[in-house]
């Protein structure tokens, strides 16, 4: 699989490409509909997942400009760049976020001392109790949860639907909405671009996907952006790959 260029923001030239131009002001009013659709006249039941990468900060930001109260979720696992978390607190302050940062059962420390190092010895365990069933926990308390997943983003990804019902696992189905689905890398760092929003500093190291700092390195093939996840040993944390079979649309299997 091939990303579109720019692979970083330090790559965006200042003036937005004619080829973009009316229609990235289309796209984003059509995420806008989405977003208005769900958040007015009350956000009730809805959240938003944001792991403060290029796609979720876009997307938390045209949501909250509808829903400033809207709970805007963080998996806080313990292991994220410091980077990662002064930029999360700098965004949270100045765009007054309700922010839920969400914790696993036990700390780093007490899992460590349980279980050893599990991102080296069995990192969908480790993926298992510090992402995967803190934020399913979190999510059977609302019936709306928005993504900024893309298809562009991993071969895992590229049957993602905008809207899905997903299933958590006792039981309960919510819908998943993923309006940035189609979206490539190069239409988020336009929009970003375009509407000011400061972008995590490590992109400007060269990194392309943004997790735990343990499981992260820089991308090891230059045309998949998440290579440089789990050191290539797995390509999700296991978030997004059971989603509930939506009657109205394309049997979507395990890629969304």
């Amino acid at each position: 699989m091939t990303t579109e260029k720019p692979a970083s923001p330090s790559t965006i030239p200042a003036e937005i490409p004619a080829d973009l131009g009316s229609g990235l002001a289309s796209r984003l009013e059509r995420v806008r509909a989405t977003l208005r659709h769900h958040l007015t006249p009350s956000p009730e039941g809805v959240c938003l997942t944001c792991s403060f990468q290029a796609e979720d900060v876009l997307l938390a930001r045209l949501a909250l400009d509808l829903a400033p109260n809207l709970p805007i979720l963080f998996l806080d696992t313990g292991y994220h760049f410091a980077e990662t978390l002064a930029y999360r607190d700098q965004l949270a302050r100045d765009w007054r976020m309700n922010l839920i940062n969400l914790l696993p059962a036990q700390s780093v420390a007490d899992q460590e001392r349980q279980h050893g190092l599990l991102h080296q010895s069995a990192p969908d365990q480790c993926c298992k109790l510090r992402k995967v069933e803190p934020l399913f926990a979190a999510l059977a308390g609302y019936k709306t949860w928005f993504t900024g997943l893309r298809r562009e983003q991993a071969r895992s990804r590229t049957a993602l639907e905008e809207s899905a019902d997903f299933a958590l696992p006792g039981g309960q189905t919510i819908l998943k909405l993923a309006p940035l689905a189609h979206w490539s890398t190069r239409d988020i760092w336009y929009a970003c671009e375009m509407l000011a929003i400061p972008l995590l500093p490590l992109y400007a190291q060269g990194y392309t996907s943004i997790g735990c700092q343990p499981c992260t390195t820089l991308p090891l093939d230059p045309n998949d952006p998440r290579s440089g996840r789990w050191a290539g040993r797995k390509v999700e944390c296991g978030i997004h790959i059971e989603a509930a079979p939506n009657p109205s649309a394309p049997e979507p299997g395990r890629a969304a």
